[in-house]
């Protein structure tokens, strides 16, 4: 057992970063069925259920807070959602009415490097602005209204953030004509990073933790804190926190497995079709406790 928890704590993310994101890009850039991104990230998953039960770091986080029907069904609407957006490619690219400046003839691998910088520093920005711009955050707060961090919640996003997310993050790539494959490869690597990002498996990257905003930097992200989470909103690299100012590699004190959540909204609604409806019918206690945090010094909106 000893063996299989050092395995993990060491090879879990080198797997999934760069095994399974290498699987992805060889599939695609070969010109086998897109269809397999999609195995591809269901491995992920799988992976992540594993090594969170050899290696959690709460072990609370591990077991159902009447969470596993509502998470499934936004992981379903996630990828729907994504896969949606890479077939709507070829329209935009019809659309527009100048031919695309993308470097097609560039090894694919290079191109789907070059795409995730590229779309790393328009989720990052959209997501700073999501802690800042009123309708953002309450689209968000279904995000952060998570109990506790698992894998499979990577995926738990409103739909209509989602998609602003997506034509955000990805408009400069779509004006510059984004291939079809490309866009596939990304989508599979952003799921796998989100997996990753929200992983209860106590894994070590070494000196990698400083660059990739995975592990304790996200966990921070999401603690109940106040304003002490307002930091480390970078999606696979901590070079846009770096500029921004919000880096912070170290929280003050040890995050439990009970600090997740929205420190003004406690008893955030748990069923899907209540997330989809909160942002725009908040309740009235929650929508009076916002307020009156939000009018206190040294609070933000939301963690």
């Amino acid at each position: 057992m000893q063996f299989i928890q050092t395995l993990t704590r060491y090879g879990y993310v080198p797997f999934m970063l760069l095994g399974l994101n290498g699987v992805a890009i060889v599939l695609i850039g070969s010109g086998f069925p897109y269809w397999l991104a999609a195995l591809v990230v269901l491995l992920g998953i799988g992976t992540a259920f594993a090594a969170e039960r050899i290696l959690p770091v709460h072990d609370d986080w591990n077991h159902a807070h009447g969470d596993k029907g509502r998470d499934v069904a936004h992981a379903i609407v996630y990828e729907i959602s994504s896969l949606n957006s890479i077939l709507l490619l070829p329209l935009i690219a019809w659309i527009i009415p100048w031919d695309g400046i993308w470097p097609s003839q560039w090894p694919f691998w290079v191109q789907v490097v070059m795409a995730i910088i590229v779309a790393d520093f328009g989720f990052s920005m959209l997501h700073w602005l999501s802690h800042r711009v009123d309708f953002l955050w309450r689209l968000h707060s279904v995000h952060h209204s998570l109990e506790r961090l698992y894998g499979f919640n990577g995926l738990v996003r409103h739909p209509l953030h989602q998609t602003i997310d997506l034509a955000i993050g990805t408009l400069p790539l779509v004006l510059a004509g984004l291939p079809v494959n490309v866009a596939v490869a990304m989508g599979a690597i952003i799921s796998i990073q989100l997996i990753v990002q929200h992983s209860n498996v106590d894994f070590r990257i070494g000196p990698f933790q400083r660059w990739l905003s995975i592990g304790s930097l996200h966990r921070l992200h999401h603690v109940n804190w106040g304003k002490e989470g307002d930091v480390n909103f970078g999606l696979f690299f901590t070079v846009w926190d770096w500029m921004l100012g919000t880096l912070v590699h170290q929280p003050k004190r040890a995050i439990h497995h009970d600090d997740m959540g929205i420190d003004d909204e406690p008893n955030f609604p748990r069923g899907y079709i209540d997330h989809l409806i909160h942002p725009f019918f908040p309740r009235t206690d929650d929508k009076k406790r916002a307020v009156e945090s939000a009018q206190r010094p040294g609070t933000t909106a939301g963690a």
